[in-house]
């Protein structure tokens, strides 16, 4: 069974990479019974944008006006166990399991003074997910008669990562509605993506030259690469 992960990143040449680093990365024995994403938008002439009301006065409704999209959110709530009925933990102390996951997604990052951004996975359900860990709430359910916990539920909030040169490339779009901007993934090619965004393979090199990709060839994991409407 494939089991949700959280990698800790690095920031490299202004790209959110994964560290893969064994020692900042953590994978849940029991995968959420569900998680939700959140998606958003801001609109001008909106009470929720800015915390007033724009609204013009004397008009007999509000005009709005798309102003920004809002960071992409992440929730889920996990189980940890240290009774010994849940194979992949046996041995494992549920205070050891919430140490490793406060060093891979809470714990600041030596001279950066702030928590690492992290990638998690869970198979295909899950699209790969960089965010920075906003809330870590942890339930202690079940103890041993010392006190020692024994279970815990653990609810995370993340919200996106994104470095500065990935949004000023997201800014470039034309329309946020109908630019799509993608994130490379291992194995992906400029045909490929070509063909899954316009469902025509041949626009690589119009693609390319509005990238500024020396090649189309070596596409490296990570890079945003911008697909804008073309016919």
């Amino acid at each position: 069974m494939i089991k949700l992960k959280l990698i800790r990143c690095l920031e490299v040449d202004g790209q959110i990479i994964s560290a893969n680093d064994p020692n900042y990365t953590f994978e849940v024995t029991i995968n959420p019974e569900n998680y939700s994403r959140t998606y958003g938008r801001r609109y001008s002439g909106t009470e929720e944008e800015g915390g007033k009301d724009k609204s013009a006065i004397g008009k007999s409704a509000a005009i709005t006006k798309f102003s920004r999209p809002t960071p992409e959110k992440l929730s889920f709530s996990i189980v940890l166990d240290g009774t010994g009925v849940v194979p992949d933990a046996v041995g494992v102390k549920v205070a050891d399991q919430v140490l490793q996951l406060r060093k891979t997604a809470y714990d600041f990052v030596g001279d950066e003074h702030e928590p690492a951004p992290v990638k998690i996975v869970w198979g295909a359900g899950l699209d790969e997910f960089y965010g920075r860990l906003t809330d870590l709430t942890v339930d202690y359910t079940l103890f041993k008669s010392d006190g020692t916990p024994l279970r815990a539920k653990i609810k995370l909030d993340f919200v996106q990562a994104m470095t500065e040169r990935e949004e000023s490339s997201l800014a470039k779009r034309k329309s946020p509605d109908m630019t799509h901007v993608i994130r490379v993934r291992e194995g992906d090619t400029l045909p490929l993506l070509c063909q899954r965004v316009y469902k025509d393979d041949s626009k690589y090199l119009a693609v390319a030259r509005l990238n500024d990709l020396d090649t189309f060839r070596d596409l490296k994991p990570n890079t945003l690469l911008r697909f804008p409407p073309m016919r």
